[in-house]
């Protein structure tokens, strides 16, 4: 008897399909294993997937975690306005911690080239504390970036909230360990195994909504170490760098000081698909100044306790 090979859209609908069933096999798993949960959730496609993902997971009850973002006080309006939307139209509960009112206090100083993201640690640490939630989701996948690759999906972290290698487990098949002291946490990390192709085909495959900054709009921006950057509260052009008018759209979306634009005429989720296909650089890579602080920089957050 003669069988047809698949074809290419089959073993990607096939490909969309294992992922999804991965990742809420690992929400369920987390809901079962752990008292409080929290999924942090920025507004930003991978947080936006997750949280799509999530409500599937738990459908018709609703998702039975709360949402916890760090506000930097450097974001796009477009996207405070989405996840704002989002949380009110799921009636979900969101936890904000402001960078802010922890410079307000004391407890934090402005940096002095105004980055905001390197003081994300301190406010996520701060606020799992105070809420004793015991596994944080995050939206990392290991094609973002080498820090990101050698992650497991159940991260343990330490009661300083520090990743610590000796004392990862080994995650074998579909078996998870949430094994955990009081005081330490889990980092969850559903969408591991995904790439930035996979995010936009499943993006399009279900009709998920996103900020329109995801998509080619008219944007002044001006160039800085290769970035196209907008001006904002973060601060504007220095002396020499032209603000023009162009055709942007956001590959990844973050503290505005450091997140750049690229050049896209991408309006449709079919364009991004087509675009993203033909990029050779990971969307980090390519727009966020805070990676390029030095080559371990994402690794050095990873083990103060940000992701």
């Amino acid at each position: 008897m003669t069988t047809l090979e698949p074809t290419a859209t089959d073993a990607a609908a096939d490909n969309l399909a294992a992922l999804e069933s991965e990742a809420i096999h690992i929400f369920r798993e987390v809901a079962g294993e752990f008292d409080r949960p929290v999924i942090l959730f920025s507004g930003g496609k991978d947080s936006t997937l997750m949280l799509h993902l999530a409500i599937k997971a738990f459908w018709p009850a609703p998702v039975p975690f709360p949402l916890l973002h760090v506000d930097t006080g450097h974001n796009f309006d477009e996207v405070l306005e989405f996840r704002d939307r989002v949380v009110a139209q799921h009636g979900l509960r969101l936890v904000v911690a402001k960078v802010q009112d922890w410079i307000d206090d004391g407890r934090l100083e402005e940096r002095a080239d105004g980055l905001r993201n390197p003081l994300q640690t301190t406010p996520l640490l701060d606020t799992i504390a105070e809420n004793k939630f015991d596994a944080v989701f995050g939206g990392g996948r290991r094609d973002e970036e080498r820090a990101r690759a050698k992650e497991r999906i159940f991260s343990l972290r330490n009661s300083f909230g520090q990743w610590e290698p000796r004392r990862q487990r080994p995650e074998l098949w579909n078996l998870y360990n949430g094994r955990h002291r009081p005081g330490e946490q889990v980092r969850v990390f559903p969408l591991s195994n995904w790439t930035e192709a996979d995010v936009w085909n499943y993006i399009a495959r279900e009709k998920v909504d996103l900020p329109s900054i995801y998509y080619a709009h008219q944007r002044a921006v001006y160039q800085r170490d290769g970035m196209w950057l907008t001006e904002g509260p973060w601060g504007g052009p220095r002396e020499g760098e032209d603000v023009r008018e162009l055709s942007v759209r956001y590959r990844t979306v973050g503290d505005g000081s450091c997140t750049g634009a690229i050049q896209s005429t991408a309006v449709t989720v079919s364009d991004v698909i087509a675009e993203v296909s033909a990029s050779r650089l990971t969307e980090r890579g390519a727009t966020r100044a805070d990676d390029r602080m030095s080559e371990a920089a994402m690794e050095d957050r990873k083990r103060e306790g940000y992701f």
